[in-house]
This record gives structure tokens, sequence and C-alpha cells, in this order.
């Protein structure tokens, strides 16, 4: 009886499958009585996770578990990143933290560059070169990235953007332990905050 029932099974499925099931879309399940016993018990498919696309998961309160970091990382575009990388650093005179008439002029540029890509925060690195104390150049930094952070918003750059950090000498650009190396480590960076 189980096989003429299995061989009536796969004659309709056969039917079904070769004139296209009625342009109906439908899956059809083409096992057999006999297979449906090696298929797992619904108690285990119901324990299986289910991956869900970050932008459909939604709590029970109805607030996105996507967390504020992500948000931003998806909103800005890799060409805002780009736009971002081209912010030029710029170099200090020996223990100064005053901003060269060179130096103005790319700030400039790097003003223009934060106005147009709104919303990102940006952090200004103080450097200096391996002369002085450990504590004078972390003090020497800070006032070059503050340097720079105060022209940048008398610019018209938003402060709440800019936050400063001073790396001293602990992050050289050059190594060496002469003028050409010094020169280079006397700087200030732009880096994209996180």
């Amino acid at each position: 009886m189980q096989k003429i029932l299995a061989t009536t099974l796969a004659a309709a499925v056969s039917i079904m499958l070769i004139t296209g099931c009625g342009g109906s879309g439908e899956v059809v399940d083409t096992t057999t009585p006999a297979e449906t016993t090696t298929q797992e018990p619904e108690a285990t498919k119901a324990t299986k996770p289910v991956a869900k696309p970050v932008e459909e998961t939604v709590s029970k309160t109805g607030s996105s578990e996507v967390t504020a970091a992500q948000k931003n990382a998806q909103a800005m575009s890799a060409a805002a990143k780009a736009k971002l990388s081209e912010m030029t650093r710029i170099y200090f005179e020996f223990d100064k933290a005053q901003i060269t008439s060179g130096a103005a002029d790319t700030l400039k540029q790097n003003a223009a560059i934060l106005k147009a890509v709104p919303g990102v925060k940006v952090i200004i690195e103080g450097h200096c070169d391996e002369r002085g104390t450990t504590e004078y150049n972390l003090a020497l930094g800070e006032r070059r990235a503050s340097a720079v952070k105060q022209f940048l918003v008398d610019t018209g750059a938003d402060a709440g953007r800019l936050t400063t950090i001073s790396k001293g000498e602990e992050e050289p650009a050059a190594s060496g332990s002469d003028e050409q190396a010094w020169a280079k480590n006397r700087r200030a960076e732009f880096k994209v905050a996180k």
C-alpha cells in the first residue's frame, strides 16, 4: 500500500514539476512519506537562532538595537572619510606653539574640509621632537594642539567637533636625531574620532 502511495505521489510531483506548477511560484516538498522521518523534530527547529539584518532588529520598546557608534559609522560614507583624509598636518618651529603663516594657509584648507563634512568629530594631536623632558614635551604638544583648535574655531569650525590630545615625543613621524627628523616631528595631525 505504501509503495502504491509513494509511486502515485512521485508521479504527481513529476507532473507538477514538468508543467511548472501552474506558475504559482510555490515550493513543492518532493520527499516521500518514508523520508519525512529523517527530518529534524519541530522542537530542534524552534531553538535555532535566526539571523536578522541589523536594520530590521528592533527591541520590544520600539527603539533600534543599533548603537550610536554603528549609526555614525554607517552615516559616514566612504567619500566623507576620503575627504577628511585630505586634512594636512602642520609643522611648528622649535619649542614653539604659534601657528606660522604657512601653517595658517594649510589650516584654512583643513577648516574648509571640516565644513564640507558636517557632524564628524576630529582629534587634533600635538607632537614634539625628542628634545626636552617627557613632561615638557607633553605640555608643549598640548599647547600646539590647542593652538590649532583655536585657529580652526576662529576660522568657523565647530569647537564641539574638535578634541585635542598631546602625544609629546612618543609617536615620531621620522626617526633620527638631526634637524631634518626633528622638523618632521614638531607637528599637529588630524584623526577622525571613533
